[in-house]
Order: C-alpha cells, then sequence, then structure tokens
C-alpha cells in the first residue's frame, strides 16, 4: 500500500515539473514585431519590411525565428531581432513565432502572431482607403477654419494693451503685430503650432504655442509700447504749438 503511494506522490510530481516546464517554454519569451516600411492594415494584412524582435530570460543565448514551421533565421545576441520581407514568401495566412534557447540548453517558445501577407498593389488600395479620409477630414477642418471666422469673426481692436487674457485653448503670439492671443477651436492643430487668424490684426499665420510666462510678457510688452508713444505724440504736439506761435511773432 505504501509503495502505491509513493508511486501516486512521484507521478504527481513529475507532472507537476513537466506542467511548469511547459509553462516555461510558452511565456518567458515574448515576441513583437514592427513595421520598418510597407503596409500594416487591419485584419492582419501586411505587405513590406517588417521586424521580429524577442526578449527573454536573462540567460537567453540564441533565438530561431520561424514563419510556419520553417526557420527564417535567428539572432545570438541581444537584442534579439529580424528582420523579413513578406514579398519573399507567399501570399496568405501565416504563423509568425519564435524559439529561443537558454545557456544551460532550456527551450522557451514565444506565442504565435498570424498575419496575412498581401501582394504591393493590395497593400496600396488598402493604404489609401485609409489614407483617403484622413486627407478628406483635414481638408475639411482647413476649410472649417477659413469659412468660421469669416462669418463670426471680426478683428478685435477695443481691448487696451496691456490687459489681461484668458487662455483656455493655449495661446500665441502674433507674429504679425506682434500681439497674444487665445488661439481658436476652429484653428488647424499643426503638432506645436497652430494654422490660425490673429483677432488682432486679421491676418492668417502658422502660429507657435507660447508658454503662458511669454504671454504675460508679451501683454506687458503691449502696454510698454502705448507708453512709449506717448512722448513722441507729446513732442508733435509741441512742434506744433511752437510753428503756431511762430506765426504770430512776425505779426
Amino acid at each position: 500500500m505504501n509503495k502505491i503511494r509513493i508511486a501516486f506522490l512521484i507521478a504527481i510530481l513529475m507532472s507537476l515539473l513537466a506542467t511548469i516546464a511547459v509553462v516555461a517554454q510558452t511565456e518567458e519569451l515574448t515576441l513583437s514585431m514592427s513595421r520598418d516600411w510597407g503596409y500594416g492594415g487591419f485584419n492582419g494584412d501586411i505587405q513590406g519590411l517588417f521586424s521580429m524582435k524577442v526578449t527573454g530570460p536573462a540567460d537567453l543565448a540564441r533565438v530561431v525565428f520561424y514563419i510556419d514551421s520553417t526557420a527564417i533565421g535567428e539572432a545570438t545576441q541581444s537584442p534579439f531581432h529580424l528582420q523579413f520581407n513578406t514579398d519573399n514568401y507567399p501570399l496568405g495566412n501565416h504563423e509568425l513565432y519564435a524559439v529561443g534557447y537558454s545557456t544551460s540548453g532550456t527551450e522557451y517558445r514565444s506565442k504565435v502572431i498570424n498575419a496575412n501577407f498581401v501582394s504591393a498593389s493590395e497593400g496600396s488600395k488598402a493604404a489609401m482607403r485609409i489614407v483617403i479620409p484622413i486627407l478628406v477630414v483635414v481638408l475639411g477642418a482647413m476649410m472649417l477654419a477659413a469659412i468660421v471666422p469669416i462669418l463670426t469673426g471680426r478683428k478685435t481692436k477695443n481691448l487696451p494693451p496691456g490687459s489681461p487674457r484668458q487662455y483656455p485653448l493655449g495661446g500665441a503670439i502674433c507674429p504679425k503685430c506682434g500681439r497674444p492671443f487665445a488661439v481658436h477651436f476652429w484653428g488647424l492643430n499643426l503638432g506645436f503650432s497652430k494654422f490660425d487668424r490673429c483677432p488682432y490684426c486679421g491676418k492668417w499665420g502658422v502660429v507657435k504655442f507660447a508658454p503662458i510666462d511669454k504671454l504675460r510678457a508679451a501683454e506687458q510688452a503691449e502696454l510698454e509700447g502705448e507708453r512709449a508713444q506717448v512722448p513722441e505724440m507729446a513732442e508733435e504736439e509741441k512742434l506744433k504749438k511752437e510753428l503756431d506761435d511762430s506765426k504770430y511773432q512776425g505779426l
């Protein structure tokens, strides 16, 4: 009876060890794929130049990359990666995976990535189906940005120089008149800049988003510029007065 019990325990232990080994082989190797050039669309359709990359345990020494059951290459040092061109393989669905080996000979297997290799013409058509709607949206946004100010916007002239402003969507400094203004929601975003219309001079242009300290400094510069014009006006009035006085002195 004891011998049967011991044999049963040994069988359970061996089964656990085998399960642990399988888990180690299937979960400790991570495979990812990235597009280097070409088309990578929906439903796993790909065409062009791609790279398979693997990360794994610290003692990983060698990785073999597979497409279906055919080894297409291997990497023997980190980073473990391999570049391939879909045009070199038959069109259709394929399974991509990798098998790694540690310095002690332990084998690790990655999960399978399913991909559908398509022709260059199919890839171009699929890419155009994605690009055209994006272009339509961009052109529509540009037209909207041009029409909305005409219908709803006018130059803002009644704001005194130096007045503090609110910039809920960010602010920019007009390169034409130098006045800071809050960018409009209908302006066309260009990353760190925006195609927008200055509400003071009415000019359109590409303006860069400015930090709040520069916007406040531009507001102060407005006020200082306004003050600098006062002595000039006073000097003009003084010359005019002297000219008028000289007329009476000659009588």
